[in-house]
C-alpha cells in the first residue's frame, strides 16, 4: 500500500534549530536553498567560487563556502552536484566531518544505492527527491502550492529519519503537494529505466527512426521535422495534463485511430524485451560500473557518441527551423 505524506504529517520545528548544508548551487539546489531559507531554516550553501552558480549564490543573498566547510557546520548536509561527482565530494570534503547526530540528505539515490558514497554507521541517510526541476519547485512554493516529492529512508540511526525528511519536503513546499515513500533502490532503478528506455533514449531514438524513415522514403526533412519533433510537444503536454487516454480523446479521431492499431507495431514485444533487458543492467549494476567507468577513463566514448548525436541530420534542420520560432527565444 503505497503511503502518501502531505503537511499535516510533517514538523517544521524538527529543523529549527538545524543548519542545512547544500552541497551544489545548480538548478535543484538554488530551488530547495531558497525555499528551504524561506521556511526559516538555517542554510549554508557550498559552490566552487569562479563558477556562473558561484556568482548566482551571491546574487541570492548567500555566501558560498567550500563543501568541507559546509559539512562541518552543518547538521543535515544535502548533496546535489552531479551523480559522477558525488562520491569525489564525499569522500574529499563531507566524509571526515561526520559526527554521530548528523545526515546525509540526497535527492537522487545512485550513489548510495550503488555503494559510491558508504555513510558511516552512525548518521541518518534520507532521501526528499522532488519530481520536477529546481525552477518549478521554487515557482510553486512561491505560489503557495508544491512539487510531489518521493522520500525515502536508507538509515535510521537516530529513530527519527523519516520525520527528518518529511520536514525537510515540508519546507521545499513537496508535502503542500504530496511525498510518496519509497526505497533508495526503487527510486534509483526506475529513474534510470525511465531516462534510458523512454524519457530521453526512447524518445530520442524513436523521434530520430521517425525522420530518417520519411527522409529516406523522400519527403523534405523540414516537413519530417514537423511531423515528428516539434509536434511531440502538443502530446506530452496532453499527456502531462490528462494522461494517455485524456490525450487520445483531444486529438483527432484519426490520430487516435491510428495510435490504437499502429502503436504496439512500432513499440513491440521484442521492444519490451529490450527494456527488460535494459531494466535488468541497471538492477544488476552493469550500468552504473558502465557509467563509473567511462568518468573514470574520460568520457571518449560518451563524448564521441554525443558528437555522433549532433550531427545527425535533424540537429541541423531543427536549428534552422526554430529560428522560425520566435516564441522558443523568448526569455
Amino acid at each position: 500500500m503505497v503511503k502518501i505524506y502531505y503537511d499535516k504529517d510533517a514538523d517544521l520545528e524538527l529543523l529549527k534549530n538545524k543548519t542545512v548544508a547544500i552541497i551544489g548551487y545548480g538548478i535543484q539546489g538554488r530551488g530547495q536553498s531558497l525555499c528551504l531559507r524561506d521556511s526559516g531554516i538555517n542554510v549554508i550553501v557550498s559552490e566552487l567560487e569562479g563558477t556562473p552558480n558561484y556568482t548566482q549564490a551571491k546574487i541570492d543573498g548567500f555566501n558560498p563556502v567550500s563543501a568541507q566547510e559546509a559539512a562541518k557546520k552543518a547538521d543535515i548536509i544535502q548533496i546535489l552536484t552531479q551523480d559522477h561527482v558525488q562520491a569525489k565530494v564525499y569522500k574529499e570534503a563531507i566524509k571526515k566531518n561526520l559526527t554521530p547526530a548528523k545526515a546525509l540528505c540526497f535527492s537522487h539515490g545512485f550513489n548510495i544505492h550503488f555503494r559510491q558514497i558508504k555513510p558511516p554507521k552512525f548518521v541518518d541517510v534520507f532521501m526528499v527527491a522532488p519530481k520536477g526541476p529546481g525552477v518549478l519547485v521554487r515557482k510553486m512554493y512561491e505560489e503557495g502550492k508544491g512539487v510531489p516529492a518521493l522520500v525515502a529512508v536508507y538509515q535510521d540511526v537516530s529513530g527519527n529519519a523519516l520525520k527528518l525528511a518529511l520536514a525537510y519536503a515540508k519546507a521545499i513546499g513537496a508535502t503542500r503537494a504530496g511525498v510518496i515513500e519509497t526505497t533508495f533502490k526503487e527510486e534509483t532503478e526506475t529513474d534510470l529505466f525511465g531516462e534510458q528506455a523512454v524519457l530521453c533514449g526512447g524518445v530520442s531514438e524513436l523521434i530520430c527512426a521517425g525522420f530518417d524513415t520519411l527522409v529516406e522514403a523522400g519527403y523534405q526533412p523540414e516537413i519530417a521535422y514537423f511531423e515528428v519533433l516539434h509536434e511531440l510537444k502538443l502530446i506530452t503536454d496532453l499527456i502531462q495534463k490528462y494522461g494517455i487516454s485524456g490525450m487520445r480523446r483531444r486529438v483527432s479521431n484519426t490520430a487516435c485511430y491510428g495510435d490504437l492499431t499502429r502503436g504496439k507495431m512500432v513499440i513491440n514485444q521484442n521492444t519490451r524485451k529490450i527494456m527488460k533487458k535494459i531494466l535488468k543492467q541497471i538492477q544488476n549494476g552493469k550500468f552504473a560500473k558502465e557509467w563509473i567507468k567511462e568518468n573514470e577513463t574520460g568520457r571518449q566514448n560518451f563524448n564521441r557518441l554525443l558528437q555522433e548525436a549532433d550531427n545527425h541530420p535533424i540537429e541541423k534542420v531543427g536549428k534552422q527551423l526554430r529560428e522560425m520560432m520566435p516564441w522558443l527565444h523568448d526569455s
